[in-house]
């Protein structure tokens, strides 16, 4: 009777094949949370733990009960439509304490830049600028006031 005799470098294969696909199966077991696939392919408790995060934004009519006067202001002009936080940063601390300071008061370049520097994806109404053409050697509160963009050249 002829047994059939395996390779041995086919046994070693095997193996580590079985090691590879076990440790596979151990660290998944271990790793995923029991949660994940409740909702397709997504955690079911990351909902409740997003819900029991405390807000950091504070919205706009927080800023109105000090601010009236500012929102007034920009409400006539083209920088109306944004939040306040969109440029002063997260302000729910400020809101809650107005003792503590606002996240940003003095703007940088960088804070105008990042909605008004030249991107082809932006629509053409939308207004843009070149800062290295655009670029006075001031910053661009030297000459634009956010609060009232129009009233500036």
């Amino acid at each position: 009777m002829n047994h059939f005799k395996m390779p041995p470098q086919i046994v070693r294969l095997v193996l580590l094949t079985l090691v590879v696909v076990g440790s596979y199966g151990v660290a998944r077991r271990l790793l995923v949370p029991p949660s994940f696939g409740e909702y397709g392919w997504f955690r079911g408790a990351a909902i409740a733990e997003l819900a029991q995060t405390k807000p950091v934004l504070a919205g706009m009519k927080s800023c109105d009960e000090c601010h009236s006067e500012i929102l007034q202001t920009l409400a006539k002009h083209d920088h109306k439509t944004l939040s306040c936080e969109s440029c002063h940063g997260a302000s729910r601390t400020h809101a809650d304490d107005p003792d503590t300071k606002p996240p940003k008061v003095k703007f940088a370049d960088s804070d105008c830049l990042r909605c008004h520097q030249s991107n082809f994806s932006r629509p053409a109404w939308f207004k843009q600028v070149d800062p290295y053409e655009h670029f006075r050697g001031d910053h661009c509160t030297g000459c634009h006031m956010p609060h009232q963009p129009k009233d500036t050249p």
